[in-house]
């Protein structure tokens, strides 16, 4: 039985067929077809209208995620690959033409002006974007554009490296960063990075074919840089490049002196001249690395009770989850990297897919993903499948306060106390790390997309010139290929341009949910649970102001922020 052929739909479909044929756009068409024969001139009828794309809308990308989830879970699967690819190039891209034409029917219709104004507000403006955005030439290159992102993932999918007698995944690898072996460490290091570096080539050249696509598609659309038109597609109504630049400012103000601080402590515990790439994970006082779980199951169980703990509801969802098999989360070869939280549109459940191998950090990430899957079920009787889902930087914040929220409840992994403290430590450090980051990557790729004529080395170059910017203490001496080529591990890059910076709007945003906590616990959780049922029918500063927390992501929000987090990190 093919992977999730088993999930329950809990809502009954009114307008398709309960059996759909995807093995061609004939197939399809008739809906669409049917849908734009309708007139919608009374505003019952545009209701009417509007669940029935729904409906249509929520089955097809159904079926797409279906079809991705089952290739990354099995990327050498050559029958899943092909059948993904199959809906793309058949399936989607009529897709794409013909809901192009269904919107612009909606934004025609004289009843539009009869819908409540407050209610259909985000999503008119989403349609009417999207509409001017929409070129029916960008269709094949946005399909090129994900079997591209999908052989970059495939390519990573497969890396592994012959260490202590056993072939390993780059993930697996991961774990050796912990220990407290200096050696072997370095070894581990050395040799993910040298099997890196044999695909460097390969790897900058799908990112070539990725920017020509994209550059490309921007100027059939009338934009001069492919920034302007990927900040257009992804909506951001509410912030533009400005912010982003000051909040790259602020990260270098607020955020890097407190991190080089905290390397330069690092160094000091593990009694070392310099930090190494290897020394950064390990934990300072040179301790065995936390080991939480051993077996898949065991992360499950021990985040079921944590999310329990945080609110009862958090709990069910978590176990639904177990129960239908809507997790799959170990980390094994031929299993595309990373992880993701995949919404089942038609039956309103989610699924995650990570790549555990008994780290402390499997256990974060399974939080971090359960966060978005909560959003899944918070939103589940939501009609309109465009409301389901919230803007990317508030779906992170559902994801990453889970993360903080469950943080505080982690005895279920650690029943020692000076274990949980260092999970805790370890966390909040995590997050001074990872904002550097974020800013590094984003203006990274502010750089690319404005400079369209220029070289492999001018791209490695001034990678390494931000890393002066954003970067740590670590010494890269007789690293340089591999330094100047480590974004090369960012997926965001290859398969999400400009996504990444909504990660350090979100964390902000969730840095707040959980300082809120220190002060009330639960009500701090009922603001955060009340915000993630309006999924995207409210504007992004809204949603966050439903959760009792500024949409900022200036100097002025990071300041304080991260003295909360340096005060933390002193009690701990």
């Amino acid at each position: 039985m093919a992977l999730l052929a088993h999930v329950p739909h809990a809502f009954a479909r009114r307008f398709l067929p309960e059996a759909l044929d995807f093995s061609a756009w004939i197939a399809i068409q008739p809906f669409f077809e049917a849908l734009q024969a309708r007139c919608l001139d009374t505003e019952a009828a545009l209701q009417s209208w509007l669940a029935d794309r729904s409906e249509l809308m929520d089955v097809i990308h159904e079926e797409g995620s279906l079809r991705y989830i089952r290739m990354t879970c099995d990327t050498e699967n050559k029958e899943m690959e092909n059948a993904y690819f199959h809906f793309l190039e058949e399936i989607s891209e009529n897709v794409k033409a013909a809901d192009d034409q269904l919107k612009r029917q909606f934004l025609a219709s004289p009843a539009r002006r009869l819908l409540d104004a407050d209610r259909f507000f985000v999503l008119i403006r989403s349609f009417q974007n999207e509409v001017d955005l929409f070129r029916e030439e960008n269709v094949p290159l946005e399909t090129e554009e994900s079997k591209l992102s999908q052989s970059y993932q495939k390519l990573m999918g497969s890396l592994t490296v012959e260490f202590e007698g056993r072939e390993q995944t780059l993930q697996q690898m991961g774990r050796y960063q912990e220990y407290p072996d200096r050696g072997l460490r370095e070894a581990a290091w050395r040799a993910v990075v040298e099997r890196r570096l044999l695909e460097a080539e390969k790897i900058e050249s799908i990112f070539d074919d990725l920017r020509a696509l994209r550059e490309r598609m921007a100027a059939n659309a009338g934009f001069k840089s492919y920034r302007d038109f990927a900040f257009r597609q992804r909506e951001r109504f509410d912030y533009g490049v400005e912010e982003c630049l000051r909040f790259h400012e602020g990260i270098e103000a607020a955020v890097v002196p407190l991190a080089r601080r905290l390397d330069g402590l690092r160094a000091r515990d593990l009694q070392l001249s310099k930090l190494r790439p290897w020394d950064l994970s390990v934990d300072p006082l040179n301790r065995p690395p936390l080991k939480p779980f051993t077996h898949a199951s065991e992360l499950v169980d021990g985040c079921l009770r944590i999310a329990g703990k945080v609110d009862s509801r958090f709990g069910e969802f978590v176990r639904t989850m177990r129960d239908l098999e809507l997790l799959n989360l170990e980390s094994r070869k031929g299993k595309a990297p990373g992880g993701y939280q995949s919404s089942l549109t038609e039956a309103r459940l989610p699924f995650i897919f990570m790549n555990a191998v008994g780290l402390d950090g499997d256990v974060r990430t399974l939080l971090h993903e359960a966060g978005h899957a909560f959003h899944v079920f918070a939103t589940r009787d939501e009609p309109l499948g465009h409301y389901r889902h919230a803007p990317i930087e508030f779906c992170e914040v559902a994801s990453m306060s889970m993360e903080l929220l469950g943080g505080e409840r982690l005895e279920a992994f650690y029943p020692d106390g000076d274990d949980l403290k260092r999970s805790q430590r370890k966390h909040l450090e995590g997050v001074i790390d990872i904002l550097p980051w974020i800013a590094r990557v984003d203006a990274f790729q502010h750089w690319i997309y404005t400079h369209p004529e220029y070289s492999i080395e001018d791209r490695r170059e001034h990678w390494l010139q931000l890393h002066s910017r954003f970067g740590g203490l670590e010494d890269w001496t007789g690293l340089e290929l591999a330094q100047a080529t480590s974004w090369h591990r960012q997926l965001h890059i290859f398969e999400l341009p400009f996504y990444y910076i909504e990660y350090a709007i979100a964390q902000l945003g969730a840095l707040q949910v959980w300082t809120n906590s220190k002060a009330d616990f639960a009500t701090a959780v009922a603001d955060y649970w009340s915000a993630l049922q309006l999924g995207g029918s409210r504007p992004l500063p809204e949603l966050f102001a439903r959760a009792k927390i500024r949409f900022d992501f200036g100097p002025a929000s990071l300041k304080p922020l991260m003295e909360a987090v340096e005060k933390e990190l002193e009690t701990l």
